[in-house]
C-alpha cells in the first residue's frame, strides 16, 4: 500500500528544510490554509509559541492607573480641546492614596494599592516620588529617565527576577537591569555589544547548548560575527533508550576548554523545555570557577517560571552571567514586547573591558566620549544601553515608559500572589497538554519534573525505532526527508508544527507548542501525528 501522494515533493522537501524552521512554517501555513478551505477542516497551527491566554489583573490594574495618570494631567491643565498638563510632583502621594481609596470597586485597584504599598515598605519609596512615576509612567509623557530602566520600577522588576530566577535565593549583591523590547531585542543589544566592546571578535570560538531557539544558531552564523561554534549537545538517554535532554559530562567538558569565550544557552531549552538538571548546573559552576574562569555566560530563561523551583545560572555563577528574561510567554504579552537583561553589579565583563589593551580602551574611549567624561568608568549595561541607540542617541535611549510600566506591574502582581494562585494554574494548563498530546501517540510521555511543558519535541526515529524497529527506520530514512511528516500534516490534516531539527536538535524530531491553542486541540494532533505514521507504517509493510 502506497502513502497518500502529496503536492510537495522530496526534492521541495530537502530545500525548504534548509530554511529557518520559521520560515519554513510560512510554507506550512499556507499547505494548511489550502486543506482547512478545502475539507473545511480546522487549521491547528502549533508552531508558534505565542500562549493563548493572557495575565488579566496586571493589565486591569494598568488601564486604572491610566485613569489616574489622565486625572492628574487635568488637574494641572484641562480645555474643552482635550489639550491637558503633565502631572504634578507636589501632593501626588496623597492624592494618589485618595483616587485609590474612592475607587475600590476599580478593576485592579486592589493590585495597585498593595504596589504603591509594596514600594513605600520594601523600598522605602517617597510617596510623592513613587506616585509621580506612576502618573507619569502610565500617560507615557516623558523620555524614559534613567534610560536604562526607572528608578522606582528596577527594584520591583528585580525583587521577581530574584523571585522566579533564583527561586527567591538571591546571591550577595544586586543586579543592574535594562528594560529591553522583549527578550528579541535582548538578543540583539547583547551580541552587538559584546562585539563593540572587544569582548569578542570575529572568528572567536564560542558554545551553544543545544537544540536551541533557532536565531542562537542563526546570529553566529552572520559574517559580522562568523563565529567559530561549539555545540554542547544534550545527548544523554534513559535506559530505554529515550531523550532526556540532559546533558552529558562528555559534552560539558567541552567548555574546559579556554579558547572558548562564551556559553549561549535556553534554560529550559527550546524545543525541548527541559531546565538543567541540578548535576549538570553544578558541573558547569565547577568548570567556570576551576577550568575556565573567564568563560561568559548568556542564558535566556523566558520559560523558566513553568517549572517548579527553577533555578537560573544568574544565581549560582552571578559574576560571570548576562540573563535575558522576557515577560512574554508567562504574562501572555507578546504584542507588549517587554523584556529585562539582568547583569550583577560585580561581573566578568566589566572586569574584562578594564583589562583591554591601551590602544582598544582608547577606540572606547573615543567611542563612549560623547556621553560621559570618564568612559572608562561607564558600566557593561550602560554601553548596552547607549549601543542600543547607536551611542549618538543615547540620550533617547530606553523602553517607553507604558511598557515599563506594565512590565513593574506584572512584576508586582507575581511578587504579591503569595501563594503562587497564578503560577500554578498556568503550570497546571501546559502540563494538562503536554499529557493530552501524548495519550494520543504510541510511545509513552517520560514524567520529568525539569520538563517545564511549554513546547514538546517529538523525536520520530526513537518512535519508529522502539515501536517498530530498525528496519522500518531504515526504510523510512531511505525513501523520506525528516520533514515529510510535517508537509503531509498540513496538506493533509491542517496541523502546521516545526521540524526539530532546525534548532539543531534530532533531525527527525517535531515540536509542538502546548501554548498557542484550545487544549482540546492537542489530543487531535496527537491523532494525526499517529495515524500518519501507521500509514507509514502500512506503506513499509506492503513494500
Amino acid at each position: 500500500m502506497a502513502l497518500t501522494k502529496i503536492k510537495t515533493s522530496r526534492k521541495k522537501e530537502h530545500l525548504l528544510e534548509g530554511l529557518s524552521p520559521f520560515q519554513l512554517k510560512d510554507n506550512l501555513i499556507k499547505l494548511a490554509e489550502e486543506e482547512s478551505r478545502k475539507n473545511s477542516t480546522v487549521m491547528l497551527n502549533a508552531g508558534r509559541g505565542n500562549p493563548n491566554w493572557i495575565a488579566t489583573i496586571p493589565r486591569e490594574a494598568f488601564l486604572t492607573l491610566g485613569l489616574f495618570g489622565i486625572e492628574e494631567c487635568r488637574r494641572v491643565m484641562n480645555t474643552a480641546e482635550g489639550l491637558a498638563g503633565i502631572p504634578e510632583k507636589k501632593g501626588i502621594g496623597r492624592r494618589f492614596e485618595k483616587f485609590l481609596s474612592s475607587n475600590k470597586n476599580a478593576p485592579g485597584i486592589d493590585l495597585l494599592q498593595k504596589t504603591y504599598r509594596y514600594g513605600i515598605k520594601q523600598h522605602g519609596f517617597n510617596p510623592d516620588a513613587w506616585a509621580h512615576e506612576l502618573a507619569e509612567s502610565v500617560i507615557g509623557d516623558q523620555y524614559p529617565v534613567p534610560d536604562r530602566i526607572l528608578s522606582h520600577m528596577e527594584p520591583i522588576i528585580h525583587d521577581y527576577l530574584i523571585q522566579e530566577m533564583c527561586n527567591s535565593e538571591s546571591p550577595r549583591g544586586k543586579f543592574d537591569l535594562f528594560a529591553v523590547e522583549g527578550g528579541t531585542a535582548a538578543m540583539c543589544y547583547i551580541f552587538d555589544s559584546l562585539m563593540q566592546n572587544h569582548l569578542v571578535k570575529k572568528g572567536d570560538k564560542i558554545a551553544l547548548m543545544v537544540p536551541v531557539f533557532t536565531p542562537y544558531i542563526e546570529i553566529p552564523q552572520l559574517e559580522r560575527y562568523s563565529f567559530n561554534v561549539v555545540n554542547i549537545e544534550a545527548s544523554s538517554m534513559n535506559k530505554d533508550g529515550r531523550h532526556t535532554w540532559q546533558y552529558p559530562d562528555s559534552e560539558l567538558n567541552k567548555l574546559k576548554d579556554p579558547r572558548i569565550k562564551i556559553l549561549f544557552t535556553v534554560n529550559p531549552s527550546n524545543p525541548p523545555s527541559a531546565a538543567l538538571h541540578p548535576e549538570a548546573m553544578r558541573k558547569i559552576v565547577n568548570i567556570v570557577k576551576k577550568e575556565n574562569p573567564n568563560l561568559m555566560v548568556v542564558t535566556d530563561d523566558v520559560y523558566g517560571t513553568f517549572v517548579p523551583g527553577f533555578h537560573s545560572l544568574m544565581k549560582t555563577i552571578p559574576y560571570n552571567t548576562i540573563c535575558v528574561y522576557s515577560f512574554s510567554k508567562y504574562f501572555g504579552c507578546t504584542g507588549w514586547r517587554l523584556g529585562a537583561i539582568a547583569i550583577h553589579q560585580k561581573n566578568i565583563f566589566d572586569d574584562r573591558i578594564r583589562k583591554l589593551p591601551a590602544a582598544t580602551q582608547k577606540l572606547l574611549h573615543k567611542r563612549y566620549g560623547s556621553i560621559t567624561l570618564h568612559p572608562e568608568e561607564l558600566t557593561f549595561i550602560d554601553r548596552m544601553v547607549a549601543d542600543s541607540r547607536q551611542v549618538a542617541l543615547n540620550h533617547t535611549a530606553g523602553l517607553s515608559l507604558p511598557q515599563q510600566t506594565q512590565m513593574m506591574l506584572f512584576s508586582a502582581f507575581a511578587l504579591l500572589d503569595t501563594k503562587n494562585k497564578y503560577k500554578k494554574i498556568t503550570q497546571a494548563l501546559v502540563q494538562k497538554r503536554l499529557k493530552l498530546l501524548w495519550d494520543e501517540l504510541e510511545i509513552p510521555l517520560i514524567k520529568d519534573p525539569l520538563n517545564s511543558g511549554y513546547y514538546s519535541e517529538i523525536d520520530i526515529q526513537i518512535w519508529a525505532k522502539k515501536i517498530y524497529g530498525d528496519d522500518f527506520v531504515k526504510w523510512l530514512k531511505k525513501n523520506f526527508e525528516p520533514v515529510d511528516i510535517l508537509f503531509r500534516l498540513a496538506e493533509r490534516t491542517g496541523v502546521v508544527l516545526l521540524n526539530g531539527g532546525g534548532f539543531d536538535g534530532p533531525e527527525w524530531s517535531i515540536r509542538v507548542s502546548l501554548a498557542n491553542l484550545p487544549t482540546e486541540a492537542y489530543p487531535v494532533i496527537g491523532k494525526h501525528i499517529t495515524e500518519l505514521m501507521q500509514e507509514y507504517v502500512r506503506a513499509w509493510k506492503s513494500k
